[in-house]
């Protein structure tokens, strides 16, 4: 597969951020995604920092308005005038009933803290613009209650590790990793079920109404018992491998930060390597990979899926070089897809084209890239370098060229490369040109 040119690259990336700018934010996707949501967010500032850094400053200041007074970031910050357009809306959620919510309309639940890690980035790549806001003072304590809140509310297991009280916690909605923890929740909520998503994406490559009746379900439990993470009856609590090397990451990030103004790095240094620690606690030793933890039954979840991949972002990872096996190895990226399956291809239920049962994703193959960069840099004492190294070139090249090609998609096909989902997906294109300002910069 060729590169793109990289002046199309960049002005297609831009034109897709800049379409789908809300003022303030900017939405995953127009019509599929018309709120702004939170990791997403942070993704999209990777790839705004190179442009417009005041911009990229301004979409994680967006989303830390949306902040509750226990410190959780909100999975989506809704826009009211646009309420019918997803589900479910604000109105579902009623945010401003409870005590800790913001001003601005939002959601009880939380999403992967790769925030943090991001805010550092865009500081990194432009300090000028970063001090001249005084950005990183003003984020700074915000964040440190976030992750004071993963510490504090989400420890439901007791080993340090943040749990998920629903699949939209995670980012990764249907993955296999949920399967027998939403076998156990039922598919019969009270709330009316609109699908919206399926006026823009096919119905074989969205969650079914099945799994939209659990989801829809645990929503309800959790807003009906004040998302309350200490005192609630949640039915689906589980650690996730990629939650929390994100969170790892972002501690990692916080103690840069830290330093930058001042503060003491050391709580941020240290809690990274607890996390990095207890992330030997997921690792499968038979599957070569970190899975979730269903914390109500204390059972390891034995599924291959990419979320076990993505704590080779961390340069101190334990078990780095048995994941790295997998990863290489036939299940992931053995018979060279473009990009990186969300799931084992060799699992009878594999989908390549059903959400996050099969397809690969433009910021999970973004962070494995990260991942064999990070264990393939000359003082990581890897084996096999080289090899790493070319890969992530590889995944690199087809990432950018499939999402010019294909009008910046939200997944693909990683066995075909054909396009799914929603186009003009915003960190499709954030991403995208991340690795090409990354590669020119060389």
């Amino acid at each position: 597969m060729t590169s793109p040119v990289p002046e199309s690259l960049a002005k297609a990336a831009i034109a897709v951020l800049n379409r789908n700018w809300a003022g303030s934010h900017t939405l995953p996707a127009t019509g599929l995604y018309p709120h702004q949501w939170s990791w997403d967010s942070g993704f999209i500032a990777l790839g705004l920092r190179h442009v417009d850094p005041d911009r990229a400053q301004q979409e994680l200041e967006s989303l830390l308005n949306g902040q509750w007074d226990d410190g959780r970031l909100p999975q989506i910050i809704y826009d009211v005038s646009r309420d019918d357009d997803y589900s479910p809306g604000a109105s579902f959620w009623r945010s401003g009933e409870h005590p800790d919510a913001p001003i601005v309309p939002t959601t009880g639940l939380i999403q992967p803290p790769n925030h943090a890690w991001a805010a550092w980035e865009v500081h990194r790549t432009n300090p000028e613009a970063s001090e001249r806001n005084s950005f990183l003072s003003r984020v700074y304590p915000r964040l440190v209650a976030w992750h004071e809140y993963l510490a504090t509310r989400r420890n439901r297991g007791g080993n340090g590790l943040a749990s998920v009280v629903h699949p939209w916690e995670s980012g990764m909605d249907n993955s296999p990793l949920w399967d027998e923890a939403l076998a156990r929740v039922p598919d019969t909520p009270k709330h009316e079920i609109r699908r919206p998503d399926l006026q823009h994406a096919d119905a074989g490559e969205r969650p079914s109404a099945k799994e939209y009746g659990r989801y829809f379900w645990l929503a309800e439990q959790y807003r009906d018992h004040g998302c309350n993470d200490l005192e609630g009856e949640d039915s689906f609590v589980l650690e996730d491998p990629t939650f929390n090397a994100l969170w790892a990451r972002s501690e990692l990030a916080l103690a840069d930060i830290a330093r930058t103004i001042g503060k003491d790095p050391a709580p941020h240094d240290e809690r990274a390597q607890a996390l990095t620690d207890a992330l030997e606690t997921l690792f499968d030793t038979d599957l070569g990979l970190y899975v979730a933890r269903d914390v109500t039954t204390g059972a390891l979840v034995r599924k291959s899926t990419i979320s076990g991949l993505i704590p080779l972002i961390l340069a101190r990872l334990h078990s780095a070089q048995p994941v790295l096996q997998t990863l290489m190895g036939p299940g992931f990226l053995g018979s060279k897809p473009h990009m990186v399956p969300s799931y084992d291809i060799r699992a009878d239920d594999f989908e390549p084209a059903q959400y996050w049962r099969g397809p690969a994703w433009f910021n999970m193959t973004w962070l494995v890239i990260l991942g064999l960069r990070t264990h393939s840099a000359p003082d990581a004492g890897a084996q096999d370098s080289g090899l790493y190294e070319s890969e992530a070139q590889r995944l690199a090249t087809n990432l950018q060229e499939l999402a010019v090609r294909h009008g910046f998609p939200e997944y693909i096909d990683p066995l075909t490369g054909a396009p799914h989902g929603t186009r003009n997906f915003s960190w499709t294109a954030a991403l995208a040109l991340d690795l090409l300002k990354a590669e020119t910069a060389q």
